[in-house]
């Protein structure tokens, strides 16, 4: 192994230091503040890599991002917003911020992404009780994999609505040679410290034209008045990405397409040395339109499958974060909730981790967390199904070959 633990997905620095030495020139010209040369130059460094002629916006996270592109998509306090289920919180929760409401949708099978037939059902569904079609979608590249976006977009265009591409884990993902965030009405990249690469915090949006892109610029300087004092009109944030974080970026943008290729190599060790396992699938691309990053590598566990220490499962009560980097959390006086992962993929994640393997399940479906119990969904089983028997693996750039044989040697052993 290369250290004594692998954790599952952290982005790291370039080997030439050139993050350094962006940062040392922050310092040197006294731009220690948000903005400055360093953002300006990370933002075009961004417009070449999405390319179709995109403005971006650099900013203090892909969460703030979404909530941006919510207020530039007109979301207003009582309107509905369509957003996958199958997502971390981030999707979701600035819809909320602005005293609108996620109408959450669930996914199709192969790529585990929204489902687009559904989505329109939903529409056509919230049209009849309302009276009023949504206001924005949210399609989830989830764990690096492309939605199928061109159902998407011909529906979305159909119902005059616009969409928001959540792309924060999909950086570099592609779809038919595209860039994700690239074909909806805005898009939404992350650089947080576990992500393909990483400005230790911060996110971007991508813009259709400059001008909805001096509009974001605009809302997310506090929605400042050209004149010679401080003059607002509107609601304004303080979003924008800080000249040392963006200098961290620009140097991660040299590497980033060793970081994606790394991802997709890791990929493929795992199928290969995974295929003889049975009840162990590893998820792929469904087909050639679709050119994942794989930021994060999961598999399924069949249910049938049975895991050393399986009968312990669940008996002790978590008492903090799980993971390296995972932040804080409420203590809790249950093991159980009414949807988790089946038994024997908690004894993995617990068997794994007691080697020395950060693996977590997979995203709790947003319509099964108990925040949003009264929000309207639109289901099929599939997000449940999957988060039943499904786990996310060791990924990331620190992640080498020999890494991945003892984690695939260690789920050998596991299994009864």
């Amino acid at each position: 192994m290369s250290n004594n633990r692998i954790y599952l997905c952290l982005a790291h620095m370039s080997e030439a230091g050139i993050e350094q030495k962006y940062i040392q020139e922050a310092f040197d010209t006294n731009w220690v503040v948000p903005l400055g040369p360093n953002v300006n130059s990370f933002e075009a460094d961004l417009e070449q890599f999405v390319g179709e002629d995109k403005r971006v916006v650099a900013l203090s996270s892909g969460t703030a991002a979404v909530h941006l592109a919510l207020i530039a998509c007109d979301v207003q306090p009582g309107d509905e917003v369509i957003v996958q289920s199958f997502t971390f919180c981030a999707s979701s929760h600035p819809i909320t911020y602005l005293g609108a409401k996620p109408i959450f949708v669930d996914s199709e099978k192969d790529s585990w992404n929204i489902d687009p037939e559904l989505m329109e059902e939903a529409i056509k569904d919230r049209i009849a009780k309302t009276g009023k079609k949504p206001k924005a979608i949210v399609p989830v590249a989830l764990y690096g994999m492309p939605y199928d976006i061109d159902k998407i977009m011909e529906i979305a265009n159909r119902y005059d609505i616009p969409v928001i591409e959540d792309a924060a884990e999909g950086f570099g993902s592609r779809w038919k040679g595209h860039v994700l965030g690239t074909f909806g009405k805005y898009g939404v990249l992350s650089f947080n410290g576990n992500k393909m690469i990483t400005t230790s915090g911060g996110g971007a949006l991508v813009c259709p034209d400059k001008e909805a892109w001096q509009k974001i610029m605009w809302l997310a300087t506090q929605a400042r008045e050209a004149y010679p004092y401080y003059q607002h009109e509107a609601i304004g944030y303080n979003y924008r990405m800080s000249n040392i974080c963006a200098g961290i970026g620009r140097g991660q943008m040299t590497i980033v397409n060793d970081h994606i290729n790394h991802h997709k190599h890791v990929f493929e060790l795992y199928k290969e040395l995974l295929k003889d396992v049975k009840g162990i699938e590893v998820h792929g691309n469904p087909d050639e339109r679709y050119d994942a990053n794989f930021w994060l590598n999961t598999i399924t566990i069949d249910p049938e499958i049975h895991i050393k220490g399986q009968e312990n499962a669940y008996k002790i009560i978590v008492q903090g974060a799980v993971g390296g980097a995972a932040g804080v959390v409420h203590a809790t006086d249950s093991a159980h909730t009414d949807c988790e992962p089946n038994n024997n993929v908690e004894a993995l994640r617990v068997w794994l981790d007691e080697r020395g393997i950060e693996a977590r399940p997979l995203w709790k479906p947003m319509h099964k967390q108990p925040v949003y119990k009264d929000a309207s969904a639109y289901v099929n089983g599939v997000s449940e199904a999957l988060f039943k028997v499904g786990m996310c693996l060791p990924s990331g750039p620190y992640v080498n070959d020999e890494d991945v044989k003892y984690i695939v040697e260690r789920i050998k052993e596991a299994i009864v």
